[in-house]
């Protein structure tokens, strides 16, 4: 019961947290000017038209309530004026959302058991050299943003050698599912995957060297058992207690980790779309662009935590 109240709880607080959010993205957007229609180079009467039908012209109040009267009854998040102009704005992002899942998708089922192996390794190496130098690269790696190993990554792989080409195949060219697909986004899937591989091997590394200086693994270790049994039937499960959570969080926030990425290497994904959306102020899909990442990186919060409670059931989520 205590749980179930526990989960309602945070239910709520998550809905209140999404509304506040996207109440604050719909104000800011809303107080920039729109683009002059000169600029935009087309129809001006139908330029026009178009933003009296949007509401443009109403109070920002009265276009706040239209646009959630318009998504709760109709799931209508409105057309797109400066991007894909006239075209649904829901239909564009499921169009662009599969180039998003894959490449982040492809980052973390690389990403995860490098990070994993790395992090064993240089605990079961504690002051090592070994353990020195992975803690020195995983140091390196984390102070480093993922848009520099992208550039990198473009001229050592794509540029000098030619292994890989600059930019992903095209949906209509290549199979999605292929390996040929798979071959063009790998520059990307590398570029992203070396913070993850740094973060997961650091904090696998702090978990299981706390572990095996516990009391409870030097008394298996006098009742008998070898260092490797110790290791894996102890030291191992307890350890991925904090870890599994993190590496779960990671697969429900896959779609969050590719926004400068998917720019600098022309992947048509929503990450591109979102950041083109701000740019060129395009109210539509920057507040759809918004609310769907918002709602994900609340999600994942939800899930993290009360993965704890299922994974260790020492762990009572709600209890005082």
């Amino acid at each position: 019961m205590r749980m179930l109240k526990y989960v309602i709880k945070r239910i709520l607080l998550m809905i209140m947290t999404f509304f506040i959010i996207t109440t604050i993205c719909f104000v800011l957007i809303k107080l920039l000017p729109l683009p002059a229609v000169k600029e935009m180079g087309r129809d001006v009467n139908l330029i026009l038209a178009r933003r009296e039908a949007m509401g443009y012209n109403k109070p920002i109040l009265v276009q706040y309530y239209l646009f959630w009267k318009n998504v709760i009854l109709h799931g209508d998040f409105g057309l797109g004026e400066q991007i894909y102009s006239g075209q649904e704005v829901s239909t564009i992002i499921l169009q662009k959302l599969p180039y998003t899942v894959m490449v982040n998708l492809y980052s973390i089922l690389l990403s995860v058991p490098l990070g994993i192996l790395f992090g064993i390794y240089a605990a079961l190496k504690k002051n090592k050299w070994q353990d020195h130098f992975i803690s020195t690269a995983v140091m390196f790696f984390i102070s480093v943003p993922s848009f520099v190993y992208a550039f990198i990554v473009q001229y050592l792989l794509c540029f000098k050698t030619g292994w890989f080409s600059l930019t992903v195949a095209s949906k209509e060219a290549t199979p999605f599912v292929s390996w040929a697909m798979f071959k063009s986004m790998f520059p990307a899937v590398l570029s992203m995957g070396f913070g993850t591989i740094a973060g997961l091997t650091r904090f696998t590394r702090a978990e299981l060297s706390e572990v095996l200086t516990s009391e409870y693994l030097l008394l298996a270790r006098t009742k008998g058992l070898t260092k490797r049994q110790a290791v894996i039937r102890h030291a191992l499960r307890n350890a991925m207690v904090p870890i599994l959570p993190m590496i779960l969080g990671e697969f429900i926030s896959i779609m969050s980790g590719s926004l400068i990425i998917e720019k600098i290497f022309s992947i048509p994904g929503v990450g591109a779309l979102f950041l083109n959306s701000v740019v060129l102020r395009d109210y539509n899909f920057y507040l759809a662009l918004a609310m769907f990442y918002t709602l994900i990186s609340l999600v994942g919060t939800i899930v993290v935590d009360l993965s704890y409670g299922f994974i260790d059931p020492r762990i009572k989520m709600g209890e005082r």
